[in-house]
């Protein structure tokens, strides 16, 4: 199995590490957090998984584990009880993402694509869990019908470039985002491409 290389998450509130993927909700980017390296020591992050843990002691498996089976199960619930509501199955799908069940989040994923075939928001989630999962061709399906709604997707481009780099095919990769580049020189997503044909 190959490495892939290290990871951006934008929309998601952290960044991973420092290059590749750009995974986008429809969240600006200036919510981008930077992610710890070693967080031992260090507050506990304040998000859905960890939310009431800080200032309740020392996290430990049980109760970070019995905290994120409450909240699934709740979630849970909230899709059951409106199976319709495409924004509590994203709400689930999102925390069963972060909770690593990837492929029972890919499930709620696509019942929102059911009914809305065109979310860019719900795309981007995909193609980055068959990014991580190292399904390269679905992830490039994915980033593919994002511009196939959005010609301007400047992320789409820059993360099929990404894929390319990650699967070691680094002329495609330099072509992809040379031509980012030469489209959107003003786009913010250029630097970022520039740097990375540096660094690959």
């Amino acid at each position: 199995m190959k490495n892939i290389k290290p990871i951006y998450i934008y929309g998601a509130g952290i960044i991973i590490a420092a290059l590749v993927f750009i995974f986008l909700s429809q969240k600006d980017a200036s919510d981008v957090v930077k992610a710890p390296g070693n967080i031992s020591g260090q507050q506990m992050p304040n998000d859905n998984i960890h939310k009431g843990l800080n200032g309740a002691g020392q996290p430990g498996k049980d109760n970070v584990m019995e905290q994120v089976k409450q909240h699934l199960a709740m979630l849970k619930k909230a899709v059951d009880e409106s199976p319709n509501d495409t924004l509590k199955i994203k709400q689930y799908a999102e925390f069963l993402a972060a909770a690593h069940q990837q492929d029972e989040a890919l499930t709620y994923y696509n019942k929102i694509l059911n009914v809305n075939p065109r979310r860019i928001d719900v795309l981007f989630s995909v193609a980055y869990i068959n990014y991580t999962k190292q399904n390269f061709p679905e992830a490039e399906k994915n980033l593919n019908k994002i511009i196939s709604y959005d010609k301007n997707n400047v992320q789409a481009y820059y993360n099929l470039g990404a894929i390319a780099a990650s699967k070691g095919d680094k002329a495609k990769a330099k072509e992809i985002w040379s031509k980012l580049i030469k489209e959107f020189p003003k786009a913010e997503i250029s630097q970022l491409a520039k740097k990375s044909i540096n660094e690959i």
